[in-house]
């Protein structure tokens, strides 16, 4: 079974920036569940588990696209792990929510919820996530961290190390500290905007997404950075 990522470059989940691409995605998992109803499992690590954030994923792809939604909270100890476990069985998606990506990848880490994740990937579960949840995934990702001291400041922190790239969200916010950095380390990389997404199966680059935004492979020049669009660019 193919292996798929949706990572979205930045958006208000909340007042439905990107509603497009999250339309996109139920599409997959209504596919993926076939006859029965979609299920999608919200992980809110990176924002320590705020629930105001999960109810807004919830009115997006329960209100408007009929995804059952579910959440799955270890950051205050609500829920058992074997609980935990029955929701990730239960998931034609798994949606991973912004916030500080170093504190959530350590957190994963020390509580086993890595280990569900990595094996709901192999089991061609689609993941998906936006800002934190889209750039973990890879090598190195351009990210602050409140855990690394480094909140509000800008830097390069090593990823899971799925994908070979490094890459930033928010890439329109964030372009010309971005491109000062891979120049200075002649680094290619990938770039992704707010309302754009890349849609990654089996490690590689497929398409990229865009409901206002784009995603760019980058490509230091001397100087300058060079941009190119991720192609076939979908608009939705």
């Amino acid at each position: 079974m193919d292996k798929k990522l949706i990572c979205i470059g930045g958006g208000e989940l909340k007042s439905k920036e990107t509603l497009k691409i999250d339309g996109y995605i139920a599409d997959l998992a209504k596919k993926q569940a076939k006859a029965e109803r979609a299920y999608g499992l919200f992980i809110p690590t990176a924002s320590h588990d705020s629930m105001p954030y999960f109810n807004s994923f919830r009115k997006t792809y329960t209100s408007v696209y009929d995804v059952k939604c579910d959440v799955a909270l270890t950051v205050y100890g609500e829920m058992s792990f074997s609980k935990i476990r029955e929701k990730f069985q239960k998931a034609d998606f798994i949606y991973v929510g912004g916030g500080d990506t170093v504190y959530m990848l350590a957190h994963w880490k020390k509580t086993g919820l890595l280990e569900l994740i990595k094996e709901a990937y192999e089991s061609g579960v689609i993941l998906c996530g936006l800002s934190a949840g889209a750039i973990c995934w890879f090598e190195q990702m351009y990210t602050d961290s409140e855990l690394a001291g480094k909140e509000e400041e800008y830097s390069i922190f090593p990823g899971l190390n799925w994908i070979k790239s490094i890459i930033s969200p928010h890439y329109d916010l964030r372009a010309l500290d971005f491109d000062k950095t891979i120049l200075y380390n002649n680094q290619d990389a990938i770039g992704l905007e707010n309302n754009s997404a890349i849609v990654i199966t089996n490690g590689k680059i497929e398409a990229s997404l865009s409901c206002g935004g784009c995603a760019y492979y980058l490509h230091p020049n001397g100087q300058t950075v060079e941009r190119r669009k991720i192609e076939p660019q979908i608009i939705l």
